[in-house]
């Protein structure tokens, strides 16, 4: 039996819809350079990082995405859409405006609604894939 690896629908420096012709995608780990959040945010002293690229853009929009974050500085995002991450490695830390803290290891689901805050904390140490209800953000694309 024949392994294929990827029929990668993107370039590097041109990612388009992953779902425009049928069939199976691999996309093996690494293949999308991770952008630095640090200065895509703003946000000194954050050492994380994520790439996404958009799955299909019809009205019910769908993107898959990486994020990894290391020890450093939090910081907050509010999701406006309906998100899951899936923890692949490590932890990811967050706390909602409350204060209530949620750990998020290996093999655990996230899942984030509309209008939700949530502050990522500097101790996260972990990488993650995830599902976002949208198309992807142009400035989180793999550069």
């Amino acid at each position: 039996m024949k392994e294929t690896t990827m029929s990668q629908a993107t370039t590097a420096n041109n990612p388009t819809k992953l779902a425009q012709t049928p069939g199976i995608q691999l996309f093996k780990a690494g293949t999308f350079k991770m952008n630095d959040l640090a200065g895509l945010l703003n946000v000194e002293g954050l050492n994380s990082q994520m790439s996404e690229v958009t799955v299909t853009d019809n009205q019910d929009g769908l993107t898959v995405g990486f994020f990894a974050m290391q020890p450093g500085t939090e910081f907050e995002f509010v999701y406006e859409f309906v998100e899951y991450k899936v923890i692949t490695k490590g932890k990811i830390v967050m706390r909602d405006r409350q204060g209530n803290k949620y750990v998020a290891e290996v093999g655990d689901v996230v899942l984030f609604t509309p209008d939700t805050p949530v502050i990522f904390d500097a101790e996260s140490d972990g990488e993650a894939v995830y599902t976002a209800h949208r198309t992807a953000a142009e400035m989180f694309a793999p550069k």
